[in-house]
């Protein structure tokens, strides 16, 4: 891995902070601002961000830079979207020359990844192994379920090693297949699915709100239970994502929600670079 001013080898700690995480996916960017090393269980960004689309308007990261972020940052990227990377590095080298840009690959996290090809697995699904093995019992395994654009469900052994998973549509991803493969069927606006909808539809959005949502929830229950006969363990279940709250309040089984996973992962592989 390498940014436009070196290898990450000649980088201190000092350096690090403060930093800005981004986790860029196909339909949204997230960013956090991390401002100094911390012993705290996961380190929580002290202000986040986000944009969505599949090309976002990067002039409101921009005002969201002048308000909340020091003049000189590092840009730690981990990232699934390499179109929309690209833009936000070319944008960041004109706004912003001073600051110093890494792209985070499977190599540079202290994760093992106990797959055939490492280096093919989404660096987010890594980066949130790499913060669940912060918060999860040494003694017991994690399953991790992130409800992003499409949603993941991996498994995380008990010696800390990444697994694999399952990748599905998620819950917007299908209301759009449904909308687009079909003569009739409505686009709906799944963020409006903040709480568990009746599961009797009596109308057409209703019963596609229902089956999007009850539907996903079924997945990911059979999959916990699945991956946790894998594990050969009774796993810690993590749930990230926009979807999560909603998600975890109608899964009614024994988890944490942690909200910015992926952006904690992103910061302690940052903190973990070796000094100068």
């Amino acid at each position: 891995m390498k940014d436009e001013l070196g290898t990450m080898s000649e980088m201190t700690h000092s350096s690090v902070f403060p930093l800005v995480a981004a986790d860029v996916g196909n339909n949204r960017i997230k960013l956090g601002l991390f401002e100094a090393d911390s012993r705290d269980e996961l380190p929580e960004p002290k202000a986040w961000f986000g944009v969505s689309d599949r090309e976002p308007d990067l002039d409101r990261i921009g005002r969201w830079l002048s308000e909340d972020v020091p003049a000189s940052v590092s840009w730690w990227i981990g990232s699934v979207n390499r179109p929309t990377t690209t833009r936000l590095i070319d944008w960041l080298r004109t706004t912003r020359p001073s600051d110093r840009i890494t792209m985070l690959a499977a190599g540079d996290l202290s994760l093992v990844v106990a797959v055939e090809r490492p280096d093919m697995v989404g660096i987010d699904r890594l980066l949130d192994a790499v913060a669940v093995n912060r918060l999860r019992d040494p003694c017991r395994a994690a399953v991790i379920v992130d409800l992003g654009s499409a949603i993941t469900v991996d498994a995380v052994s008990r010696e800390g090693s990444f697994l694999g998973g399952v990748i599905m549509p998620g819950i917007g991803m299908s209301a759009r297949a449904l909308h687009e493969f079909t003569d009739l069927l409505p686009w709906i606006d799944v963020a409006g699915l903040t709480r568990p909808p009746l599961p009797l539809g009596k109308a057409t959005i209703p019963a596609m709100q229902s089956g999007l949502f009850w539907g996903t929830v079924g997945a990911i229950r059979q999959l916990v239970e699945l991956l946790s006969k894998e594990v050969a363990d009774e796993p810690e279940v993590f749930l990230s994502g926009g979807a999560a709250p909603a998600i975890a309040e109608a899964l009614d089984l024994p988890l944490r929600h942690v909200p910015h996973l992926t952006l904690a992962g992103i910061a302690l592989t940052a903190k973990a670079q070796p000094e100068a």
